[in-house]
């Protein structure tokens, strides 16, 4: 399912990953597909307030951490940059998609990174 909502689909998931050369880009690739399906299954599921947010977001997390051996793998990690921008970027889906007030630490409250 195509993204519907233009802020997202125009949004540089990631942007300052790809900026530096420590992540790999085809790492980094797969961290966006990962903000990518969240946002899909937000569009399609329409969670109706924080509580079914949080659900998504931290299912999308748990993908993350799994991605922390493809990063290691590729001479990299999920380190205090990575965090940062990964946070930053389900913060961003949320406000975008009407949860302004969901609190960053709980949408990624099961990270391992």
């Amino acid at each position: 399912m195509p993204i519907g909502d233009a802020r997202v689909r125009d949004h540089a998931f990631l942007a300052g990953l790809y900026r530096d050369g420590y992540y790999p880009d085809h790492v980094v690739d797969l961290g966006r597909a990962v903000l990518l399906r969240l946002c899909e299954r937000i569009e399609a599921e329409r969670p109706a307030d924080l509580t079914a947010l949080y659900a998504l977001t931290h299912a999308a997390t748990e993908e993350f951490n799994a991605l922390e051996s493809a990063f290691e793998a590729a001479g990299s990690e999920i380190e205090t940059v990575a965090r940062e921008e990964i946070a930053e970027d389900f913060w961003f889906v949320a406000r975008a998609y009407g949860f302004e007030d969901a609190d960053v630490e709980e949408l990624i409250a099961p990270r391992e990174w």
